[in-house]
């Protein structure tokens, strides 16, 4: 996942804005209590999604993927005041403890969790976003692409995670293996579709930005 020599990533991440101490307290409960806790962003990932939205100053961000809620806060902080996030995450059991920090935090009640499917919330979502960040099940990435892109307003950006998924997009392909697959198709989805501009970041696993037209 780290495709920098390890000397110069440690340089990039010491001379990088470091993350909030809520986040610090979010990551070490993670890594004691939820399964799969490398599927944090991470504090150098984190502060480079809180300076996109920041940038952006987005009024409605769109999240896939809460997990247990670090680049859900790290999005917030762009939002305007009265702005809002929609987050959807399949697992219920998350719940709880992403509420617990959202709380803890400034932006708590501009936060509104979804739990289920994202295939079946996004289009009962009857509105427009900013900011779309897509980091949940691979197979489904094309999916999410067109279930957000009509929703997405003219400049609106969308972020994809793990883009380059451990550095397998270049190794010869297992066709068993359908993650690799999905993620392959879904960054020639972003390059060939008229509709955005896009470009891809080898930040961590891969972070592309995609900005529609």
């Amino acid at each position: 996942m780290y495709f920098l020599p390890e000397n110069l990533d440690n340089y990039v991440v010491a001379h990088s804005e470091q993350e909030p101490d809520l986040l610090k307290q979010l990551t070490r409960e993670t890594y004691q209590k939820v399964l799969q806790p490398i599927m944090l962003s991470g504090p150098y990932q984190g502060r480079v999604l809180s300076m996109i939205s920041k940038l952006i100053r987005p009024q409605s961000i769109l999240e896939l993927g809460t997990f247990t809620g670090y680049s859900t806060l790290c999005l917030a902080e762009g939002l305007v005041s009265d702005g809002e996030l929609h987050t959807i995450d399949i697992n219920e059991e998350l719940v709880d403890f992403q509420r617990k920090y959202f709380d803890k935090s400034s932006y708590g009640k501009q936060i509104i969790q979804h739990t289920g499917s994202a295939l079946d919330i996004v289009p009962k979502l009857n509105q427009t976003f900013d900011l779309v960040f897509i980091d949940a099940d691979k197979p489904n990435y094309s999916n999410y692409f067109h279930l957000v892109i009509d929703k997405l307003n003219s400049g609106g950006i969308i972020l994809s995670d793990n883009v380059l998924w451990h550095g397998k997009v270049v190794e010869p392909l297992d066709e068993k293996d359908k993650s690799t697959k999905a993620v392959l198709d879904y960054n020639t989805l972003l390059k060939d579709d008229e509709r955005i501009e896009t470009v891809l970041l080898p930040i961590r696993d891969g972070l592309t930005i995609s900005r529609k037209k």
